[in-house]
């Protein structure tokens, strides 16, 4: 998978169709994530001592990762993610980086 937390994408499919959101947890197995403030659901509670009062709450519920891209930090267009190597000058290494396919540049 080719997100990570925190990476700001936009929704392609389904009803949020076109928000935008910050990734706030990622499920590698399961190909899915949860975005901030979206796929909001109600979940019924009963009183408890940590909420006594009970009542309906409203929590993200995780969307597929194919119904998401990253959102190009040049255009603010969304985009796919490839992935460049890049020389290290320090360490003399290899790393891997990640690379935005419509404008070529790097992200964090």
């Amino acid at each position: 998978m080719k997100l990570k937390k925190n990476d700001i994408v936009i929704i392609v499919a389904g009803n949020d169709r076109g928000k935008t959101g910050k990734i706030l947890k990622i499920f590698p197995k399961n190909n899915r994530v949860i975005i901030e403030g979206i796929n909001m659901r109600k979940r019924h509670t009963k009183p408890s001592q940590k909420n006594p009062q009970g009542g309906i709450l409203e929590k993200e519920a995780s969307i597929h990762v194919s119904n998401v891209m990253m959102l190009d930090p040049k255009t603010n267009e969304p985009t796919r993610l490839g992935a460049q190597i890049i020389l290290d000058e320090k360490s003399g290494k290899q790393k891997r980086a990640r690379v935005s396919i419509a404008s070529g540049e790097m992200i964090q």
